[in-house]
């Protein structure tokens, strides 16, 4: 049980929240845009890629963590 709510864990479930909430913004970046408000899709845009850039390292981080723990 406590293996559930290790620091690994934790992390890992952040990261998945961080990837639902890129898929949510995109679909609400997609929808403004067709509302001709470009200039905000834009800015969300540059948002979603520190986004993706961020969850790039964080899945690296992971995976480093990981390899600590099964040693």
């Amino acid at each position: 049980m406590a293996s559930e709510y290790s620091l690994v864990d934790a992390l890992e479930r952040i990261y998945e929240n961080q990837l639902a909430l890129e898929a949510a913004v995109m679909e609400v970046t997609l929808w403004v845009e067709q509302q001709s408000a470009a200039g905000v899709g834009d800015n969300v845009r540059g948002a979603l890629h520190t986004i993706g850039e961020n969850a790039g390292h964080i899945k690296q981080s992971l995976a480093r963590l990981k390899g600590r723990d099964i040693q």
